[in-house]
């Protein structure tokens, strides 16, 4: 099992990342509130869960390993897979991934595409015992934001399209969110992807 990867920042993609390590490349799959964090040629340290199939080895890549504990709990719930256990710390923060679990909150569950209401409802049942309470814990503004204005559209677009949405209706959404990353001095990328999907869950 890897449990981490250090490395330098080779490549940034719309949903992974490339860390050189040791001369070698090894691709991560990320949330766009992780990616957002990583610049090219810059030194980063990332948690990670390595899962293993008859045809592949796939890494995902975290934040921190909060979010990696929750991750790899997130698979131990039935019918939940990597893609969509990712789609969900996408969607929504550890915390308010535990909160939605620990109040029995459907609606907020079934905001990430590919949840139904039955499948939130398993989810709670299976998890809610295990997922633990909130820990207060938030990623400082500083870290979270970075993102060039030309960037985040790219990133939120392909955020949204790897969650589920179509290119039409991510397009939409990145307009709606506009003003709010026009406003602020450097675009948080993982606060305009969540507007996004509430955005989109009101249409």
């Amino acid at each position: 099992m890897i449990a981490f990867v250090r490395g330098t920042v080779a490549d940034v993609t719309l949903s992974s990342a490339v860390l050189e390590v040791g001369g070698v490349g090894l691709e991560l799959n990320c949330t766009p509130n992780t990616l957002a964090t990583l610049r090219p040629g810059a030194q980063t340290t990332l948690p990670t869960s390595m899962i293993v199939r008859e045809d592949s080895l796939t890494l995902f890549g975290f934040l921190d390993d909060d979010e990696k504990s929750l991750f790899e709990m997130l698979l131990t719930a039935s019918g939940v897979g990597p893609k969509l256990a990712q789609a969900m710390l996408a969607v929504l923060p550890p915390d308010d991934l535990r909160r939605a679990v620990a109040t029995e909150d459907v609606k907020t569950l079934t905001r990430v595409p590919g949840i139904g209401q039955k499948g939130a409802q398993r989810i709670i049942l299976e998890l809610k015992d295990r997922i633990g309470a909130p820990t207060g814990a938030s990623l400082p503004r500083s870290e979270a934001s970075g993102a060039s204005a030309a960037a985040w559209r790219d990133q939120v677009h392909a955020g949204l399209v790897g969650l589920g949405w179509s290119g039409r209706e991510a397009d939409k959404a990145v307009d709606a969110v506009a003003p709010q990353a026009e406003s602020a001095p450097e675009p948080d990328v993982g606060a305009l992807l969540r507007a996004a999907l509430r955005s989109l869950s009101k249409a």
